[in-house]
This record gives structure tokens, C-alpha cells and sequence, in this order.
């Protein structure tokens, strides 16, 4: 193609500031025209208004409106953004096909959603409607903007935007070819999204595809915010099943390699999330041949330590599966693990424990986790944040599944019993994470090598402690996990000696128990006055009356039981015999 010589060029320069001078010039001319004719007698002969002949570009109705609209704004104090009065303007205004009026709605709505601090009246959502839908870009632009500033600072109610209608305007700007309000209508969505009865509604409506078409947008705020909508739309089943069927894992699964720091944490939190469900299991894998746990594995390197950390929760979910848990062991993931807990940062250390937690859940990972010298971190964790309730209930839960006769050693030599009685005297008792820790020392109890040093480490107050938590009767677990490291632990003659001082509680609590429903605290109690009675003390005690008389009452029940089983037993034997002959 030639190109145009100079000339040519000038000329076509001409030309087009001659159009753009005449489309600027025309609407005036046009009325300049009809000023000089009306003044003609053959018009006024036929007495002819000129208003029927030109029509405004503004209705009348308009024109009041914008007035009013101008002096609300200009009377309006800072405090007074919201005006009932000034409602109907804003409906007029929106519903105009007049493009400034429309942005002058539109801006107005914006002045609201940054200065409003309490919950926008559910009429004023009504003119969003026809804003959301202007063929103006400004007015779209401005109009979703405000509509996010007043989701995201819970001015609105979310449930309500979605029943009045409003969801299928904004659906509609996702298909937007403009960036601002594509990044805009995602925002809406994502926040939207965080509603339960609102996820269902959004797919349903068809807002899936846009969604994940827009979570490829070479745009990082538009990407951004797509697939932070995915994200939320991932935390309901019914939801998680459409974005799988549409497509949604292999575009989440590439994004976990996005240069940008906030699409690799949504998408691993949205994977994450559909993994907490094992029937995505095998097609997230079958994804690039397994690259999945390769880039888990790699992310947990990540120096952005949410993205570390959501690393570590999707892999532990995936755990959850024990062919996809051997997979990630012989991966050689335990070292990496157990730089994490060395991490300065507890949410780091709660993250990889939550790994390490299912992985001790199957035994024949326990060489694995011990090889790698885990319980000495574990223990350091444990004297270090006492009172952390994820820490605290990991660690526990991981020694508690550690302990065998094999591990005993490597226990004692890990100060995890130091760090654990010292948790048993920090955490408060309506913490939940002290179940965990007394369920996993009543477990080393029954070790004879761990128990010996639990009760060399043990003193008068952590003596005292544990009768307090065994006559907890609001909390019957905890109550039953205290008197087991009691039972085990008095069969010392030096712990018995601590007990010494406390025989009332002893006493009480062995009442208690002896009166309870549950034979298995029946049978606490029996076995701890079995052995305590070997203490010439406690001997004595237990010769009291009151002690007595419950100890007969729980025989005659055993022996009216014993009735009772060998009654029943002799019937199905005797039934038996008859069907035989």
C-alpha cells in the first residue's frame, strides 16, 4: 500500500477538523435556524409554536430535577449525604436518557458510597438499575464503583441487592469491553459471593463463564478480581461442582505460577477449598500430569507467607487421601515442612502443622516425621507459644499419634513433656486446645519410659492442676483425660505424695465418677482408688462411710447388670439351640 504524499495528508488533516468543527457547531445551528424562520410571516400566520418544531434535548421534568438535585448538593452538609427528598431526583436523573444527568446520579452515588457510615435505605438501590445499564461508560464506571464501595464497607445488604434484581445488570458489565468496569462488575460479584444464598444465584444466573473468561484477562485488576470471585464461589459445594464441570481447575491451577502475589493466593485458597471435597481428588491430579503437588511443594517456599501458608492447606487437604499422602511423603516434603515450624511466624507454623497433623494420622508415616528430628521443633513450639490454641492443639495431636513403644525415646529427648505440662498450666480451661494437650499426656502416661520423666517434671502445682481439671463437670472430657494421668501417674510413690495434701478433691471427684452414667467413668474411678489404696494414707480415707456406701451401690448395679447379660445370653443360646433342632 503507498503511502499519502504530504499533500494528500494535509488535505485529509483539513477534512477532519472540518468535521469535528461542524459536529460541535451543528446542534446550535440547528437552533439558530429555527430562531430566523419562526420570525418568517408565513409562520406566524399559522400561529405555529417554534417549541413543536425544535424539541429539547432536556424534558421539563428533567430540568427540575437537575435544579433540585444541584441545590440538594449545594445545601447538603457533610453529615447529610442521605436525603429522603432528594430520592425521586435520582430516579428521574438515572431513568434519563440524557447522559449527563445520568452521571450526575452516578457521581452523586459515588459522593454517598465514601462518606456514608451507616446502611444505605433499600429504595436508593432502585435507580442503580437503569445506571448499570447506561450506555455511557462513565455512568457504568462510576456507578459500579460506588455499588462495590458500598458492599465492601457493608452499606448495603448483600442479600438485598441480588433480590431486587440487581445481579443481572452487573452480570451483564462483565461483558463489558472496558477494564474499569469489567475490574468494577468482578468486585460486585466477589463480594456478592460471600453470601451463601448468593453463590447459587450467580451461577445460576450464568455469571461461571464470564467469570473464568475474565480470570484470563491480560488486565491484573480485572484478573485480580475474577479470580477472587472464583474464589468465593468455591467456598459451596453446589458451586465448586459447576466451576469444575466449566472448566475452572486447569485455569486456577496455572494461575498458582501468576507473577502477581494476590492471584496466586486466591487461586490456591479456590483450590484449597475444592479439595476439602476428595471426589475433586483424582481430576485435580489428573490436571498436567500431577503438576499440581509439584507446584504446592514449590509454594510452600513462597516468601509471601499467605501464599505459603494456603499452600500448605491445600496440600493438607489433599492429604486427607492416603494414595495422594504417600504421593506428597515421597516427594520429600518433611524437610520442607520442618523449615516452616522454624519460621518466626506462628501462622506459618500452624500451616505446616496442619500438613504434619494428617500426615501423623497414618502410622506409616512415623518414621518419616521422627527421621526428620520434627518433635524437637515441635517441642521448641510448644515452650515458645503456650498459649497459641493452633499450635497447641497440632503439636499435641501430632506427639499424641507420634507415641509408641518405638518413639519413646525420641519423645524424652525432645522436652515436648516439659513443653506439654507447661501448656497444661497456661491454657485456660474453657480453652478447647487443652483437651488436646491433657488427651495427649494421659496418652504418654501409658508409657512407662515417658511417664517416668512426666513425673520427674512434675511438681505440687501441676499436681494440684490436674485434680482442678478432673472435677470439671461442665466438661466432661477434659474432666476424664485429667483423672487418667492422675490414675497412671499415682502408681509413683512420689506423685502419690503429691496428691497427699488434696485427699478431699481425690475424694470428690472418685464420688463423682463413681456416680456417673458412663461406666467408663465408673471405671476411672474404681481403678484410682485400686491404686491409690496401696498408699497407707489414701488406705485410710477410703474406709469413710460416704465412699463406702457408693462403692456397694455401684456392685449392686454391677451384679444386677451381670443378672441382666447372663439372662439375656441364656435366651439367645436357648433360641439358637431350638432354630438348630
Amino acid at each position: 500500500m503507498e503511502m499519502f504524499c504530504d499533500s494528500c495528508r494535509q488535505h485529509l488533516k483539513n477534512f477532519m477538523e472540518l468535521i469535528q468543527r461542524a459536529s460541535e457547531n451543528l446542534l446550535q445551528k440547528i437552533k439558530d435556524f429555527f430562531k430566523t424562520i419562526q420570525c418568517c410571516s408565513c409562520l406566524k400566520q399559522k400561529k405555529t409554536d417554534p417549541a413543536s418544531l425544535y424539541k429539547s434535548v432536556l424534558q421539563q421534568h428533567e430540568k427540575e430535577a437537575a435544579q433540585e438535585f444541584l441545590q440538594h448538593i449545594e445545601e447538603a452538609s457533610e453529615n447529610k449525604v442521605i436525603d429522603r427528598e432528594c430520592l425521586e431526583v435520582l430516579q428521574t436523573l438515572a431513568a434519563s436518557e440524557n447522559p449527563s444527568l445520568q452521571q450526575s446520579a452516578a457521581l452523586y452515588y459515588l459522593h454517598i458510597s465514601e462518606q456514608l457510615k451507616s446502611e444505605l435505605p433499600e429504595e436508593y438501590l432502585e435507580p442503580y438499575y437503569a445506571l448499570l445499564q447506561s450506555n455511557d461508560l462513565e455512568v457504568q464506571r462510576k456507578a459500579s464503583l460506588s455499588l462495590v464501595n458500598l458492599l465492601v464497607e457493608g452499606n448495603v445488604n448483600k442479600e438485598t441487592v441480588v433480590q431486587i434484581g440487581l445481579l443481572e445488570p452487573i452480570l451483564e458489565l462483565l461483558d463489558s469491553g472496558d477494564a474499569t468496569v469489567q475490574c468494577n462488575s468482578c468486585a460486585c460479584v466477589a463480594t456478592l459471593a460471600t453470601s451463601v444464598l448468593n453463590r447459587e444465584a450467580i451461577a445460576s444466573e450464568g455469571g461461571v463463564k464470564p467469570l473464568l473468561g475474565l480470570a484470563k484477562s491480560y488486565d491484573p485488576r480485572v484478573q485480580q478480581n475474577a479470580v477472587g470471585a472464583i474464589l468465593n464461589l468455591t467456598r459451596s459445594d453446589k458451586t465448586q461442582m459447576l466451576l469444575c464441570k466449566e472448566g475452572a481447575l486447569p485455569v486456577l491451577i496455572l494461575h498458582l505460577q501468576s507473577p502477581d502475589s494476590d492471584v496466586q493466593y486466591y487461586s490456591c485458597a479456590a483450590l484449597s477449598n475444592i479439595a476439602s471435597s476428595p471426589r475433586h481428588h483424582q481430576t485435580m491430579l489428573q490436571i498436567g500430569d500431577g503438576i499440581l503437588l509439584k507446584m504446592l511443594l514449590s509454594l510452600m517456599s513462597s516468601s509471601v507467607e499467605k501464599v505459603c501458608c494456603q499452600a500448605c492447606y491445600c496440600l493438607r487437604n489433599l492429604s486427607l487421601n492416603e494414595d495422594i499422602q504417600a504421593d506428597i511423603v515421597a516427594m520429600n516434603c518433611m524437610p520442607q515442612l520442618h523449615e516452616l515450624l522454624k519460621f518466626s511466624s506462628e501462622s506459618v507454623n500452624e500451616a505446616a502443622l496442619s500438613v504434619l497433623t494428617t500426615l501423623s494420622e497414618n502410622r506409616s508415616n512415623t518414621d518419616a516425621i521422627v527421621s526428620e528430628n520434627i518433635l524437637k521443633t515441635l517441642g521448641k513450639l510448644l515452650l515458645i507459644h503456650k498459649t497459641s490454641h493452633g499450635i497447641s492443639n497440632h503439636a499435641a495431636t501430632i506427639i499424641h499419634k507420634l507415641a509408641t513403644s518405638e518413639t519413646q525415646q525420641a519423645i524424652i529427648d525432645s522436652r515436648c513433656v516439659v513443653a506439654l505440662l507447661q501448656a497444661l498450666s497456661h491454657l485456660g480451661v474453657h480453652d478447647e486446645s487443652l483437651l488436646y494437650v491433657t488427651a495427649c499426656i494421659a496418652e504418654l502416661t501409658k508409657h512407662e519410659t515417658v511417664r517416668t520423666q512426666i513425673i520427674q517434671e512434675s511438681d505440687a502445682n501441676i499436681a494440684a492442676h490436674l485434680l482442678m481439671l478432673s472435677s470439671q463437670s461442665e466438661n466432661t472430657d477434659l474432666s476424664f483425660q485429667a483423672a487418667c494421668i492422675i490414675s497412671q501417674l499415682e502408681l509413683d510413690e512420689i506423685f502419690s505424695l503429691l496428691l497427699r495434701p488434696h485427699t478431699r478433691e481425690i475424694v470428690g471427684y472418685i464420688l463423682h465418677f463413681l456416680k456417673h452414667q458412663e461406666i467408663r467413668f465408673q471405671h476411672l474411678g474404681l481403678l484410682t482408688i485400686r491404686n491409690l489404696r496401696k498408699d497407707s494414707h489414701f488406705a485410710a480415707v477410703f474406709s469413710e462411710s460416704q465412699l463406702i456406701v457408693q462403692l456397694c451401690r455401684v456392685s449392686q448395679q454391677t451384679a444386677e447388670t451381670q443378672e441382666l447379660l447372663q439372662a439375656v445370653l441364656f435366651r439367645i443360646n436357648d433360641a439358637d439351640q431350638k432354630q438348630d433342632d
